[in-house]
Formats: structure tokens, sequence, C-alpha cells
């Protein structure tokens, strides 16, 4: 059973920076395409970024591109989210995702197998 851990999240203020990062174990971490989601209270959750399984291939919502960096590091079973110029709108839990099955990043929360609990990001206007 893979077991995925996020960490990283705070309060942090309008134009700031925070790093998450997401270990896994228990799997095959080189062979998952990983995602970052988060959800805001009464919303869907949605996709933020994806990386395959090599990290040759990313792909970021919209919203993301240019702010945040998603990255991986095989050797520690880890994947991170850099995100930069933090606004309130991007408040939310953020999850870290595995998707054992596919060879890109897919934006559907449902393609992804394994989820993490979460980790809050809060930023203050």
């Amino acid at each position: 059973q893979v077991q995925l851990v996020e960490s990283g999240g705070g309060l942090v203020q309008a134009g700031g920076s925070l790093r998450l990062s997401c270990v896994a174990s228990g799997g095959r971490f080189s062979a998952y395409v990983m995602g970052w989601f988060r959800q805001a209270p009464g919303k869907e959750r949605e996709f933020v970024a994806g990386i395959t399984q090599s990290g040759g291939s990313i792909d970021y919502t919209d919203s993301a591109k240019g702010r945040f960096t998603i990255s991986r590091d095989n050797a520690k079973n880890t994947v991170y989210l850099q995100m930069n110029s933090l606004q309130p709108e991007d408040t939310a839990v953020y999850y870290c995702a595995a998707d054992p099955t596919y060879y890109r990043p897919r934006k559907s929360a449902r393609n992804y197998d394994y989820w993490g609990q979460g980790t809050q990001v809060t930023v203050s206007s």
C-alpha cells in the first residue's frame, strides 16, 4: 500500500513563498505520475500541477503557471511544489497524489489512486 505524507504548509502573507513536500513509501515511487491538487472550502478538488515519472514532462493549471514549480527526486521518493507570489486565492488544503497507471499527468482527481492527508496553505492579504 502506497502512503503519501505532505508537509510544508502554513500561513504566509500575500506575495510570499512556500515549498511543499510529499514523501512516498510502500510502493515504486519512480513508476508513478505524481500530482498536486488543492481544495478550498466549498469548492471541488482541483489540479494544480503534475509531473511524469522521469520528471521530463510537467503540466500546470493556468493559475499556477509562472508562479509554482513542481519537481521530484526519485532517489528520495519525494515530490515538491515550490509556490511563489502566493495570493489569498491560493488558500486551500494541498494534496499530493499518485497515478500508477498512466504515462503523463492527468487533471482529474479520479485518475489518481493514492492520496496524502493534505497540508493547509493559508495566504493572508
